[in-house]
């Protein structure tokens, strides 16, 4: 089995053991996605969803977000952590949104890089999501411990990993491949502790720990 049908059937196992997986962050437009993107950086998706009923109420949009007073903004969001950062980081997204964009989440990966506080993690995730446009992997924590735990890369830059494992699959399954690892990193392949004996990829795994 060489490296691309392994990916392949990793991929394949993990839509058995985890039908339906997608996106963990609520919202209802590619603002609010973009917006709870930003809070997870270092934080829990279940984190940011105790935190963004409330925001998007006060804030539903980028035009609102532009002109909020940023210690309310900073109160509403303080439990996610770095509050001080995405609280800026959003505000300067949403000003910019509003001025260079008419107020509509941009469909790009270069236009959504020009955004504060989002790098390719970010835009991947709503490209994705918001808009169902695979223009890459997003490698966050659970999927750049996975891929170097199963033997998909042998990087540890973010960039390097999503550049291997775009050549490992076809585009349609960028994002798959992301969400599925998530899934698998939460539930099974956890950081301290994976727990081997019950992994089902456990034979395509080059780093078992048993």
């Amino acid at each position: 089995m060489n490296l691309k049908q392994k990916a392949s059937e990793i991929l394949a196992q993990l839509k058995l053991i985890y039908p339906g997986a997608t996106c963990s962050l609520n919202y209802q437009t590619p603002l609010q996605l973009l917006v709870a993107t930003i809070l997870s950086a270092q934080c829990t998706d279940e984190r940011v969803n105790r935190v963004t009923p409330s925001l998007f109420e006060r804030f539903p949009d980028a035009p609102s977000l532009a002109h909020c007073e940023i210690l309310e903004l900073e109160a509403l969001i303080k439990s996610t952590g770095f509050y001080h950062n995405k609280a800026k980081n959003i505000q300067n997204a949403c000003r910019k949104i509003v001025a260079d964009f008419a107020s509509e989440v941009p469909k790009s990966m270069d236009e959504l890089t020009t955004l504060s506080g989002v790098a390719r993690k970010t835009a991947n995730v709503v490209l994705a999501h918001a808009f169902g446009i695979n223009a890459g992997v997003t490698v966050d924590t659970h999927v750049k411990r996975l891929s170097q735990r199963l033997g998909l890369t042998n990087y540890s830059d973010p960039i390097r990993i999503e550049k291997d494992l775009m050549k490992l699959l076809p585009q349609l399954e960028w994002e798959n491949m992301s969400i599925h690892l998530i899934y698998h990193g939460r539930a099974i392949c956890k950081a301290r502790k994976p727990d081997c004996l019950s992994c089902q990829i456990f034979d395509l795994c080059d780093k078992k720990q048993i």
